[in-house]
């Protein structure tokens, strides 16, 4: 069965289109995401944004940085900590974030064309139910090496 080959070409055709997609509005996909995650936790520590994304706090910064020179977002500082961070959408930002929900409902659409509603509830559902059963799998190995460790 070629599920999981046929998964990673689906992830990387669509990630290949949203890019195209998002550079006709000037941004990256990446920026795009820094963005969306963002406007849905406005004051959260850019530590916090790293570990939500999985992504490294230097390449996280680097992506904040090029959106804090495009006027999309500002840091500001922590009012009990000076080290931290809290990012905050601009008000430029908000019509872009206004056009990528746009383009997202296009990329949905185009990417669902010919299956029905009812079947891409269930294929959401059931990819929810590989993601949960991956990430389960995931901690219990890591539960088992950590037993490993402790008990050689």
């Amino acid at each position: 069965m070629n599920f999981l080959f046929t998964l990673g070409e689906v992830f990387r055709l669509v990630r290949a289109y949203a890019d195209k997609q998002a550079a006709q509005h000037g941004i990256t996909r990446a920026q795009w995401a820094v963005l969306a995650k963002v406007e849905r936790s406005e004051g959260m520590k850019q530590s916090e944004l790293a570990e939500l994304m999985e992504m490294q706090p230097i390449t996280l910064t680097r992506l904040i940085d090029k959106l804090c020179d495009n006027g999309w977002i500002e840091r500001r500082g922590d009012e009990s900590d000076r080290r931290v961070n809290r990012l905050y959408l601009k008000k430029a930002a908000r019509p872009l974030l206004g056009k990528l929900a746009g383009l997202r409902s296009e990329l949905t659409a185009t990417a669902l064309q010919g299956i029905s509603p009812q079947d891409a509830h269930r294929m959401l559902a059931q990819l929810e139910t590989i993601k949960d059963n991956v990430r389960n799998a995931i901690q219990t190995t890591e539960q088992e090496q950590a037993k490993e460790q402790r008990y050689g």
